[in-house]
């Protein structure tokens, strides 16, 4: 009788204990099984596809010190972004491209920024770590994706910062009388196709001042940065308000015949009023002015180092776009109305529109606001480049050397020195007025990848933390298997595996969802954003490139595909568990960011594309000869079926009743041992 107890109680909470067993080895069985029944060239392809593992319930562990708050990354993000663009790009783009048309360029691009900033922001909060697009892609798409993105970040901020550089020392140069430029081509001259006329030591001088000031710390990093932003929006907010005593709507509106013809052969004048270049005018400026608002990605780098990112990102994100929106649409309004678009200066717009107007003092304080801000550019260009090293190397897929951190500063001390100096050495030798182009052709990749994640990751499964994220590693806090089979229970769909489903029921699945994400769903949700992909590709390329009108008429048909495939993947079902900042209008605002980046990247020249290509080899070289072999990932592939073999009994986490049920079991049958 004493054993019929047990075994009765055994009956009822084998159960349990069977469904305790099955959730907790589903994930070591799937895992297991790639490892085991796959040939090395699947392997060596499926290698391409693996994901970054990131315990989403311990994302605040980091090496690296959290000081950052929302207003260091809002202006962070400002300083970085409001540069070139306020002081030389506005005048540039309204002289040759838009004319006073250009708030329209800038509302554009300012469009397409909006739109990824808020694919950043989604993801920001979902995933703060260190690596920005890098990180996102390699925990969604896989690995190869990410590589690719993170080496063209690389080389978006090395180009960045040079350029900036050389900006900041040919303006200061443009303020004693050009004494740089006079000395060095007098002294120093060169004369090789491709570089500068001259070495620029100013420019290398101040990159790596700004690289060593890195060194000291984010903290000290982000007050020198807030200084000089604050003084760059004080002088943006007085070129506003003192233009707008001296604005002529004329100048908006000047006839066509009242329009001189152009002296210089390189740019026309146009047919004056608001649009005097016509539409296509308008969207070239968009595409120029989105160089603009290149620089609010960096915030995304911080979130190792940001307190509370989960809400500082997405905030900060759209924060700094909506001021650096206002401050290019105030200062391009202005400067159009003050004096006709055609007779701005490409250079340095801002202080000859003034002197024309009768207020040469104001020339001094934009050259104060233009060295703030080009200082703040500059570091917001270096800021994020050793933060996107360390991340990769971490990750084994550059050399790991570069993933060293200072124990003082708490900074990636070798990936700041080697990205400044790789940074500064472009500044000294390169002519990079070609080379711009490569930083938006890198940027526009990121944003498209990024607004594709942001998709496929609100699509995807509910995945609770059973097995720990680092195998190597102790097993970070799990809930109750009373709370995990209540979740279960609620999801009866996470329960069923993908190989019960038949490819009937799969194409079923498509045209009618379940109510809860399951694996099915995930790729479901997968590949319809790859071949939506493939139909945005064909629908900008017709649109970007073909130049008739009757070819141009077939994008309508991928333009319905999109739409068909967009409302799909719209009625499938969403993971809710996520409670942070949430882009709306998913999928459709990813889907329209995907559209506007990949027609501006259509946009770009020839030889863009072609030094795009050459840069990517390079990058090839270095994945394919070390990356793929030393990616932890790969070494948490190859480790993972031995070490759930020995910690099997780490997944079989026991139930408190079932505890204390065998405790008095093993009671009983030492009473009855003692009794007998």
């Amino acid at each position: 009788m004493s054993h019929d107890s047990p075994t009765k109680g055994g009956e009822s909470n084998g159960i349990i204990q069977d469904k305790k067993r099955t959730y907790g080895t589903t994930k070591a069985s799937t895992s297991q099984s790639p490892q085991t029944s796959s040939s090395p060239v699947q392997n060596f392809f499926r290698g391409f596809s693996r994901k970054k593992q990131i315990d989403l319930s311990n994302v605040e562990f980091t090496e690296l010190k959290r000081c950052l708050n929302t207003f260091d990354l809002t202006a962070l993000g400002v300083g970085s972004t409001l540069g070139v663009g306020i002081y030389v790009l506005a005048g540039q783009v309204a002289r040759q491209t838009a004319g006073p048309a250009i708030v329209i360029s800038f509302a554009i691009a300012a469009f397409a920024s909006v739109l990824a900033g808020l694919c950043y922001a989604e993801f920001g909060g979902r995933i703060p770590k260190t690596g920005s697009a890098y990180v996102y892609s390699y925990y969604t798409v896989g690995e190869l994706w990410a590589f690719i993105i993170g080496w063209n970040l690389i080389l978006e901020y090395t180009i960045g910062t040079a350029s900036v550089a050389r900006a900041w020392s040919g303006y200061f140069d443009s303020l004693i009388g050009n004494v740089i430029t006079n000395f060095f081509q007098r002294t120093m001259p060169m004369e090789l196709t491709g570089l500068s006329t001259y070495p620029d030591f100013f420019a290398f001088g101040i990159t790596m001042v700004l690289a060593i000031l890195l060194l000291f710390g984010v903290k000290e990093s982000s007050t020198f940065n807030n200084i000089f932003t604050g003084v760059n929006l004080l002088v943006v907010s007085y070129v506003v308000i003192c233009g707008l005593f001296k604005i002529d709507i004329y100048n908006w509106t000047i006839p066509a015949k009242d329009v001189p013809k152009s002296t210089n052969p390189l740019y026309e004048n146009g047919d004056g009023g608001f649009m005097p270049f016509g539409f296509n005018g308008i969207v070239s400026g968009a595409a120029t002015c989105f160089f603009g608002f290149v620089g609010f990605d960096v915030i995304a780098t911080t979130g190792e180092e940001t307190k509370n990112p989960q809400k500082a990102i997405p905030i900060s994100i759209i924060i700094s776009l909506v001021i650096v929106f206002i401050a290019y649409f105030g200062v391009s309004s202005v400067i159009t109305l003050m004096v006709p678009y055609y007779t701005l200066d490409t250079s340095a717009p801002l202080p000859i529109v003034f002197d024309a107007v009768g207020y040469g003092v104001a020339k001094y304080v934009i050259a104060v606001g233009a060295v703030c801000a080009l200082t703040t550019s500059l570091l917001g260009g270096m800021f994020p480049l050793p933060r996107v090293i360390y991340a990769m190397a971490s990750d084994g897929l550059i050399f790991r050397f570069l993933a060293s951190i200072n124990p003082y500063t708490k900074t990636p001390v070798i990936a700041t020195l080697l990205s400044g100096l790789f940074a500064a050495s472009m500044a000294l030798l390169f002519d990079l007025k070609e080379l711009v182009d490569m930083m938006s052709i890198g940027v526009l990749l990121a944003y498209t990848l990024v607004a594709a994640c942001v998709m496929m990751l609100r699509y995807r499964k509910l995945e609770l933390p059973v097995l720990p994220a680092d195998p190597l590693g102790e097993a970070p806090d799990r809930p109750s298997v009373d709370e995990a089979l209540a979740t279960l229970t609620q999801s009866p769909s996470m329960l069923t595996q993908e190989e019960q489903f038949t490819t009937g029921d799969k194409i079923r699945r498509v045209f009618h969802p379940l109510v809860v994400a399951d694996a099915v769903s995930d790729k479901i949700v997968k590949l319809l954003t790859a071949i939506l992909s493939l139909f945005i590709i064909v629908l900008t390329c017709l649109v970007a490139l073909v130049p008739n009108p009757t070819i141009q008429i077939l994008a309508v048909i991928p333009a319905v595909f999109i739409i068909f495939i967009t409302i799909l993947i719209w009625r499938q079902p969403q993971d809710l568990s996520f409670k942070s900042f949430k882009m709306p209008l998913v999928p459709f605002i990813p889907v329209l960011s995907m559209t506007v980046n990949i027609y501006l990247m259509f946009k770009l020249s020839k030889q863009t594309w072609i030094r795009f290509a050459v840069w990517m080899a390079i990058g090839f070289a270095i994945y394919f000869f070390y990356g793929m072999w030393h990616s932890s990932e790969r070494l948490r592939k190859n480790l993972e079926p031995d070490l759930l073999a020995a910690q099997d009994e780490i997944h079989v986490l026991p139930i408190p009743e079932d505890v204390e049920a065998n405790k008095e079991v093993e009671n009983t049958t030492e009473n009855l041992s003692g009794s007998s």
